[in-house]
């Protein structure tokens, strides 16, 4: 069993910057899938942000693209979330999941996630 554990959320203006990160232990992540989801209206889980086993490709939602950037370390065990340019709808509590082994290779889908941090909040006011 691996603990993922975020940390990084706050309180920010829009138009500002947070960092989160999420830290593993009890198993090594370097053969995972990485990504950040987050609650939306009508939904359990939006995919957010995610980064294949190797960090040799990333996926972004659409409302993110060009301001969040997803990020890892395997010497650290942990993944990183940068948002930048945060607007008031960008408000959630942000959820860092590990991959399944055998995870799609698009790895955007919330079935291909079998382990879950507890999230750390994000808002952002106007």
């Amino acid at each position: 069993q691996v603990q993922l554990v975020e940390s990084g959320g706050g309180l920010v203006q829009a138009g500002g910057s947070l960092t989160l990160s999420c830290t593993a232990s009890g198993r090594s992540l370097n053969v995972y899938s990485m990504a950040w989801f987050r609650p939306a209206p009508g939904k359990e889980r939006e995919f957010v942000a995610g980064t294949n086993w190797n960090g040799a490709s990333t996926s972004y939602a659409d409302s993110v693209k060009g301001r969040f950037t997803i990020s890892r370390d395997y010497a650290d065990n942990t993944v990183y979330l940068h948002l930048t340019s945060l607007k008031p709808e960008d408000t959630a509590v942000y959820y860092c999941a590990k991959s399944r082994l055998d995870a799609s290779t698009s790895y955007r889908a919330i079935g291909d996630y079998d382990d879950w941090g507890q999230g750390t909040q994000v808002t952002v006011s106007s």
